[in-house]
């Protein structure tokens, strides 16, 4: 529907923070006292510049999603409809917001309409703060109106230049993270590199900008850097107050703008749980971890007007069940390896039944089902049996929802970073496995093979918690495409990591004799180096043809209909259609919506699966029915769903209603025996024949190449 067209013309070495040197030679006490200045100031110049490399690289980054934007959709010339109609699907819906905000006659009137909302869903009234994640709208529209900016910067560019900003601190987050584990910050400039010369894969912010993870993202991003640092040992009491605020801070930005927050947290906690286990973390650092997620949540919960489907959350669940168990099981981390053992299968048993036990005893009280479509979806997704359901179904056939393509794993080897990334983690996995047998056995050095000498292998605590971290962020995007930008940039950070870490290399050369000090420091800085020089020579043309294409926003069907909707309906004028089109209508024109994108409801869902009833083979008198029982004035057809070959047979919107009717498909291809043929066809094609038995319910009031407007008849 909405397409792009061609635009018509009108090194220097630096020291390691934390690194202590291998060697350390007796000098006289004056020499002494100079070279511990020396290394304060070293230090000092390598923190300076390694921030402002940080800080420019994050501008720049912000800079060039903003161009690429700009250069895709000719946003500065293009009219305010094309503008609004660029931002697609849900991202409309969530921008129309903040354009309710600053339209409204005050802030206080704003807010009223957002808690009394009629306008979203017709015949009810909902309250968008409770079961939206729209604070940030709210908040920035608050700004907006506030400021004295509003005479230079209009309020679409304020929206879109705060998300471009916000992929600075994405960026600074990453490269900061990375700094922090490998001691270097050269390890930062290369994971931004990579964050930037990857931007297909690890970020979509510059085509869907109002989405909630281009919100939520950065935080993450700083809670994972924050979370880092507060695991590093031998850090004073003022120190790690301080790091735990800035990790509730993140955690409860993170989870108030993004409605996908308790599952990201619930891997998180999974992370934390499993190397708590292990002994590989400190207990009292994790303990407070698993309490900064519950309380970050429950405050987002207050914020969200006492939202059940965050009290009913795994995270809560699960959190509360790792707390109680260790309650229960004092002496977990006694005893030999056999009794370890069996101790951690009980806790992890106990967690688990207590963790099922909690969340359900929390959904039967509050009576929840708004993300029960989320665990049908999983269950088929998995092949816990088929399903005919079609809210899971729905997602089952959507591209973002499936695996992850393999084309991925080529365009993140052409930068190398796949294949450092899977160097990295198959030696840090090694590691893992050696300390966390170690740690369960009681023994406190593991022997190498070779000539029997003698070698510690050690795993930092933030090194471990990175690794797990991946690991199962990994196995996430693996399994759910639409996923996969929360592993692509930690596998940034966590391949440079490897490659600039001091006990990354000492461990290699040491396994193959080869270790010295110098030649671990030499290996530490050239290789990245090489690394840097080879994606600046490679990358370097291509990101500069890419800011030098030319294109324009081209849609003319959605402008045409949008102008139609404003000019010849009444702002109190009801719309059925597609939840995606459904969006855009509500930010262009005002008007009152049936259903939109923000699935996250039960009744919604329901709702949205009986409008979408105009494109199953329904009689007219059953879809006119159902259309008015939710207050329809007008019914939007769209071919591209009705004729729909995006899809193939049994993935197409139509099939999956036909499915959940009970009748057979059409086209060529195997039906379950059970499903019949339907006494009626399609609605969206018989309904263009101008037979009687449908003009006496619907008559056409627009029609152009894509879209078909039918306004219902008020029968009495």
């Amino acid at each position: 529907m909405t397409t792009v067209r061609q635009r018509r013309v009108g090194k220097g070495t630096e020291a390691a923070e934390d690194q202590p040197s291998e060697e350390k030679n007796v000098k006289p006490d004056g020499k002494i006292l100079s070279d511990h200045t020396g290394g304060k100031l070293w230090n000092i110049l390598s923190i300076t510049v390694g921030g402002i490399v940080a800080i420019s690289l994050g501008l720049l980054t912000s800079v060039y999603v903003a161009t690429l934007h700009e250069n895709d959709l000719w946003f500065s010339n293009i009219k305010e409809v094309e503008r609004e109609i660029s931002f697609r699907t849900e991202c409309g819906l969530y921008y129309s917001y903040y354009k309710q905000m600053i339209q409204a006659a005050s802030i206080q009137q704003g807010l009223h309409g957002l808690v009394y909302d009629n306008k979203t869903e017709s015949v009810r009234t909902i309250n968008i703060l409770e079961r939206m994640n729209v604070y940030q709208e709210v908040f920035l529209s608050i700004l907006y109106r506030i400021l004295p900016i509003q005479q230079y910067l209009e309020p679409v560019y304020f929206y879109i230049y705060t998300l471009f900003g916000l992929q600075a601190v994405y960026v600074i987050a990453l490269y900061v993270t990375s700094w922090l584990l490998s001691g270097t910050w050269l390890s930062g400039l290369l994971a931004a590199c990579w964050y930037i010369t990857n931007r297909v894969d690890t970020t979509r912010v510059e085509f869907t900008i109002p989405l909630r993870e281009n919100w939520a993202l950065p935080f993450f991003a700083v809670q994972i850097a924050a979370i880092t640092y507060l695991l590093r040992t031998h850090l004073q009491p003022v120190q790690e107050r301080l790091t735990l605020m800035a990790v509730f801070i993140a955690t409860f930005l993170f989870s108030l703008t993004w409605q996908f927050n308790q599952f990201m947290m619930l891997i998180q906690a999974l992370t934390l749980f499993i190397l708590d286990c292990f002994d590989m973390l400190p207990t009292a650092k994790v303990t407070w971890l698993y309490s900064i997620q519950i309380s970050g949540l429950l405050l987002v919960c207050v914020l969200q007007f006492f939202n059940s489907m965050i009290l009913g959350s795994l995270l809560i669940s699960f959190n509360t069940s790792v707390l109680i168990a260790r309650t229960i099981q004092k002496n977990l981390k006694k005893g030999g390896l056999l009794q370890r053992l069996g101790k951690l299968i009980l806790h992890v048993l106990l967690v688990l039944c207590l963790t099922l036990l909690i969340n359900k005893f929390v959904k039967k009280i509050l009576n929840l089902e708004s993300d029960e479509h989320i665990f049908k979806f999983l269950k088929a997704k998995f092949g816990f049996g088929a399903t005919r359901d079609f809210d899971a179904n729905l997602y089952l056939c959507e591209e973002a929802f499936g695996l992850l393509p393999l084309n991925t794993f080529s365009r993140l080897s052409d930068t190398l970073l796949f294949y450092i990334y899977v160097f990295v983690l198959f030696l840090m996995a090694v590691a893992a496995v050696i300390v966390a047998f170690r740690n369960l056995s009681g023994s406190n050095q593991v022997q190498c093979m070779e000539k029997m000498e003698e070698c510690t292998i050690t795993l930092k605590p933030d090194a471990a918690y990175n690794l797990i971290h991946t690991v199962l962020f990994g196995c996430l995007a693996l399994s759910t495409m639409r996923m996969k930008y929360l592993w692509t940039s930690h596998m940034c950070v966590f391949a440079s990591f490897g490659l600039c870490s001091t006990e990354v290399w000492r461990l290699i050369l040491k396994c193959i004799h080869l270790y010295t000090s110098q030649r671990t420091r030499v290996i530490k800085y050239s290789i990245p180096i090489i690394t840097l020089l080879y994606i600046s020579y490679k990358f370097w043309p291509g990101i500069m043809d890419e800011l030098s294409e030319l294109r324009e926003f081209y849609d003319p069907d959605t402008v045409e209909l949008m102008n139609w909707i404003k000019s010849n309906t009444p702002n109190t004028a009801v719309f059925a259609g597609s939840m995606q089109l459904l969006a855009g209508v509500k930010l262009c024109t005002g008007r009152t919506l049936t259903n939109h994108p923000h699935y996250e409801d039960k009744n919604l869902r329901e709702r949205t699966k009986q409008i979408y009833q105009i494109y199953a083979k329904r009689s007219p008198e059953d879809v006119y029915r159902i259309l008015r029982s939710f207050g329809t004035d007008y019914v939007i057809l769209e071919d591209s769903i009705c004729y729909e070959r995006r899809h193939s047979r049994g993935c197409r919107l139509r099939d999956l209603l036909d499915i959940a009717n009970g009748h057979i498909m059409d086209g060529l291809g195997e039906n379950d025996p059970d499903l019949k043929p339907s006494l009626y066809p399609r609605f969206c094609e018989e309904i263009k024949k101008n037979l009687p038995s449908y003009t006496i319910h619907f008559t056409r009031v627009f029609q152009n190449k894509t879209f078909h407007v039918y306004k219902l008849a008020k029968h009495k």
